[in-house]
């Protein structure tokens, strides 16, 4: 993979960020044949599409569950802008009482899908019930599909209204979908923006009331830790770059409405580190500071603006965050020099220890390669990697990674120069989920061998 050791972060500081280089450094991609044609890794290579929207390695099987503009119900269409998304178990049982008078949905051996849809005040609107709408300017919110064990959709409607800009979000330990708003206000307001919002995806509980301990600002994605319920949060935002969260609940009880009861935000540090693009080597671990943010609900001035930069670790595009395999990963998805950041990448994947308080970096794209603009992630039950969803130039694909983080081409867009979104598995692990954002959107259910996994 070509890889060197000639030094951890640019301009040689290594040996003041107390690092700790851990296990293989593959992860740092360049050409090679393996990337290029994901032969080498992976499923092997994808097969051209007949019908034009999805090519997959052979064995694999793709179903469009649902798309943009597609009737749900009287004046009620599948809303646009697919973005992020989770599945759960249409058995689970959900929390509380049934609100607002509203059943639950789900059959026992089911799945249910919750999806954002990233739109501010135009594009194909999320029309929801008025018990459901946060703000009747905003376009956005999130849908909720139910599918059978053979990938048929089977219901789907509109979960949440009346929200903008939901870019991507995360799955809590006690069986919800937090839904982030990508934005700090949208033109002709009636209220504020910049808030995360949970959803039943049993449809019994949901209320359109932001969780304003998560903070206001132009949120990402969210990486719960089911121990503790410590939120890991994504801001991708510019002049000046985002911050990693995290949020440290009052409550540890878990269950709906749990981070309604408020706590304490606070912002990485990495000590020495200013903009995690300057760390290079894969395997690089640094250690992790965490500072209290003045003013979570950013009365004045958003909070990014609130700290000098010494006090604070940026990153240009901050995006996805799971959590798994103990760690919370987030992903960057390029940084540019150009763009004022301290250096240049096409992508970067890490992950936070709260054990040992250390984040790490994983793997790391280089300019020019094949791969390129991760954003959503997932990780895969198969071979301990991950999935990635790329929002990059060129052509569009689903990367994923063996344990030992070679890169492998999944699925590719085949229709248009769409991102994907979304990328998630089902509970019982057998099917893919994901989005194509535009194009129109659509939500995809892929199975296959996934256990023939190269390397």
């Amino acid at each position: 993979m070509s890889v060197t050791r000639r030094g951890v972060v640019k301009g040689g500081a290594a040996g003041a960020l107390s690092i700790a280089l851990a296990g293989s450094l593959d992860g740092i991609f360049q050409t090679s044949a393996g990337a290029d044609t994901g032969e080498a890794y992976g499923y092997g290579p994808l097969i051209p599409d007949p019908k034009g929207v999805l090519d997959l390695p052979k064995g694999f099987s793709y179903k469009t569950l649902s798309k943009e503009g597609d009737s749900i119900s009287d004046g009620v269409v599948v809303p646009g802008h697919h973005d992020g998304m989770a599945t759960f178990s249409a058995a689970g049982h959900g929390h509380g009482d049934r609100g607002h008078g509203r059943g639950g949905h789900g059959r026992p051996g089911n799945t249910l899908l919750v999806l954002n849809h990233e739109q501010g005040t135009n594009g194909t609107r999320a029309v929801g019930t008025p018990e459901l709408t946060y703000d009747p300017v905003a376009n956005g919110g999130t849908s909720t599909l139910e599918v059978d064990g053979r990938g048929n959709l089977l219901s789907q409607y509109v979960s949440l209204a009346g929200t903008a800009v939901n870019c991507a979000g995360g799955r809590t330990p006690w069986g919800t979908w937090l839904t982030c708003e990508e934005t700090e206000g949208i033109r002709g307001e009636s209220k504020s923006h910049g808030w995360v919002f949970e959803v039943d995806p049993h449809g019994r509980r949901t209320e359109p009331v932001p969780l304003t301990g998560l903070g206001r600002f132009a949120h990402e994605a969210v990486a719960v830790d089911p121990h503790t319920h410590t939120a890991y949060l994504t801001e991708d935002a510019s002049r000046p770059f985002g911050l990693f969260f995290r949020f440290l609940p009052r409550s540890h009880r878990g269950g709906y409405h749990t981070y309604m009861a408020g706590g304490k935000l606070e912002a990485l540090n990495v000590p020495g580190v200013p903009d995690l693009s300057l760390v290079t080597e894969p395997g690089t671990r640094l250690r992790a500071r965490w500072v209290d943010v003045p003013d979570p609900l950013a009365k004045q001035t958003s909070i990014r603006k609130q700290f000098e930069d010494g006090d604070v670790t940026r990153s240009q595009k901050l995006e996805g965050a799971w959590w798994g395999h103990g760690k919370a990963y987030f992903v960057a998805s390029f940084s540019s020099t150009e763009d004022g950041a301290a250096g240049d990448h096409a992508g970067q994947v890490w992950t936070y220890d709260p054990r040992r308080n250390e984040v790490e970096l994983q793997l790391i794209f280089k300019p020019g390669g094949r791969f390129d603009g991760p954003d959503n992630i997932t990780v895969s039950p198969y071979g301990g990697g991950v999935i990635l969803a790329e929002d990059g130039d060129g052509e569009q694909y689903l990367v994923g990674t063996t344990r030992k983080d070679e890169p492998f081409a999944m699925a590719r867009n085949a229709l248009n120069g769409s991102e994907f979104t979304g990328v998630t598995f089902s509970p019982d692990g057998r099917t893919l989920f994901f989005n194509r954002q535009s194009g129109p959107g659509a939500t995809f259910a892929v199975t296959g061998p996934w256990h023939r996994l190269r390397g």
